[in-house]
């Protein structure tokens, strides 16, 4: 994407920075060499079935929105081999980490994209995802950044549109604001059921989950979690 381009969506700029310390050399050769091979390329026409962008069969897809340091994605992938991820984050320094995970585990049932999440939402077709993951997105706190927090009517568009019929929206934060912020625009948009029937349906983590270093940081300060699903209806 050219610097006009990225200027053009600047309203959908959902994401910060792109780039932290700089990288070592291996560091810099890993995300070289192996960023090629797993990165879906959005010049050429999508893929249909999307599971035919796997080198290993795969049965049902996932995609995970803003992957962090790739805790989650590499052990739901280990966990789920029969299931296709597609992870997405624009900062370099974590997707060198998630890619030298895939090198080290031989988790191949990941593709990355490493830009604006929209740009993937808008190619893939229709009704290819049995579930989407946005874990712990950034709150933008302040008021005045909170056109900028993901989780809007356009994207839950975007999410309804690319979910299975009866697919899962899982969202979790440890921020109070943007968890009810969630809730209604989950509720307004009339598109997706909370499934949530009691408190500890959305207090307790998900099934497997492991915990990230994002969310043990969070509970030293003091701050819990909230897991939240919704089904497209």
């Amino acid at each position: 994407m050219t610097d006009m381009e990225r200027r053009g969506r600047a309203t959908e700029a959902f994401f910060g920075r792109r780039k932290g310390k700089a990288l070592r050399e291996q560091q810099a050769e890993t995300l070289n060499s192996l960023l090629p091979a797993f990165l879906i390329d959005l010049s050429a026409a999508p893929q249909e079935p999307p599971k035919s962008l796997f080198p290993v069969p795969v049965e049902t897809l996932r995609l995970e929105i803003g992957f962090g340091g790739g805790e989650h994605l590499i052990h739901r992938a280990l966990e789920r081999p029969s299931t296709g991820f597609i992870g997405v984050e624009p900062f370099v320094n974590s997707m060198q980490k998630l890619l030298s995970r895939i090198r080290e585990t031989g988790a191949h049932n990941i593709r990355v994209y490493n830009d604006d999440a929209t740009q993937l939402l808008d190619w893939l077709p229709d009704a290819s995802f049995d579930q989407i993951d946005l874990l712990y997105p950034d709150p933008w706190p302040k008021r005045r950044h909170w056109k900028r927090r993901f989780v809007s009517k356009t994207n839950l568009d975007r999410f309804h549109r690319v979910l299975k019929p009866g697919g899962l929206f899982c969202f979790a934060s440890d921020i109070d604001t943007y968890v009810n912020w969630t809730l209604i625009k989950c509720r307004d948009h009339g598109g997706f059921d909370w499934i949530a029937e009691n408190a500890a349906d959305w207090l307790t983590p998900y099934e497997g989950w492991p915990s990230t270093r994002y969310e043990a940081k969070a509970r030293r300060e003091g701050r819990s979690s909230a897991y939240l699903t919704f089904r497209k209806i």
